[in-house]
């Protein structure tokens, strides 16, 4: 039997890439979901599949909103939060957003939690929070050093939801996901660059590399990042932790591309231009802690999940 089957769940940023695959799963396994995103990233088609269905609901609403947060957690038992803005240039251009949003947004979600009575919180963060320190691969427990607006976010984000379990209690777990990649994965200026290169390479057009592309990242196909969130909310040993989420292993971003030109048969060039401010160089989850305390088991290789996001995209 499901662990999810009608428990009410509500999940924010539930319009986006990983949030949506998320209500897939749970929608799927019979729980009763509320969504809430802002509209600022979120496109309905990702979650238009269930909108008629009598165990899901949908608000447009801003987490920084108390009163709709209030009233969005009556009654919910899991919440899953994805809302954030999520994009490290974005944060450059606009730390001030991104402060807010990510980190008094989560602040405000937390405290209502609290007097909801929630059971359990999962909040998403990022690798980025390690910054770039050499060491390899990166472990929960190393020193943090985030280098742009949107990893100090992130990083209070998953600090505060910790400090939260400790001070009121409230079951907190927070993820650091890795390059997270797959079906969904919005273009635009602050696309995911596996996002970018697959749209280029099945129009033939050039795959743009900021930096020299031997920079590597530990790519993670969202079905494994769903898994894992799945997992946290599942276990009561992930109570007050902080868990990598990704692949355990890594690729140059030369190499990514040129399997992506390989997998699409494509014509398209590899050119390389400046390097992008604020960026890691290197990037490796060790996924341990995740599969002991978890059972977390990614199940693609860049290969296998690279083959079914290109599927997508071809038919987008």
């Amino acid at each position: 039997m499901s662990h999810f089957l009608e428990k009410r769940i509500l999940v924010t940023g539930g319009a986006g890439f990983i949030a949506s695959h998320l209500i897939d799963n749970l929608m799927q396994q019979g729980a009763i979901v509320h969504a809430v995103d802002d509209m600022s990233n979120g496109k309905m088609e990702n979650i238009s599949s269930w909108i008629d269905k009598d165990n899901f609901t949908f608000t447009e609403a801003d987490i920084r909103d108390k009163e709709a947060v209030r009233k969005l957690l009556k009654d919910v038992e899991i919440v899953f939060h994805q809302a954030a803005k999520v994009s490290v240039p974005f944060s450059v251009k606009n730390p001030y957003l991104v402060n807010d949003v990510n980190i008094m947004g989560t602040t405000i979600l937390l405290s209502e939690c609290v007097k909801a009575d929630v059971e359990k919180f999962v909040v998403a963060s990022s690798s980025s929070v390690y910054g770039d320190t050499p060491t390899l691969p990166k472990i929960e427990t190393m020193p943090l050093d985030p280098l742009s607006p949107y990893a100090v976010s992130k990083m209070t984000q998953e600090r505060m939801a910790i400090a939260f379990n400790s001070t009121y209690g409230l079951n907190t777990t927070a993820l650091r996901y890795f390059n997270v990649y797959g079906p969904r994965q919005r273009g635009g200026s602050y696309a995911g660059v596996l996002s970018i290169f697959i749209r280029n390479a099945l129009k033939n057009d050039p795959l743009p590399i900021e930096g020299d592309g031997q920079q590597t990242r530990d790519f993670t196909f969202i079905d494994d990042v769903v898994q894992c969130n799945l997992l946290a909310a599942m276990k009561p040993s992930s109570e007050g932790k902080v868990y990598n989420v990704g692949a355990g292993s890594r690729i140059s971003i030369e190499d990514v591309a040129k399997e992506i030109i390989t997998i699409t048969n494509s014509t398209s060039e590899i050119i390389f231009g400046d390097p992008r401010p604020g960026d890691v160089h290197d990037s490796l989850a060790s996924i341990e802690a995740a599969k002991k305390d978890l059972g977390y088991s990614p199940q693609f290789t860049i290969k296998t999940g690279l083959e079914k996001t290109i599927e997508w995209y071809k038919n987008e």
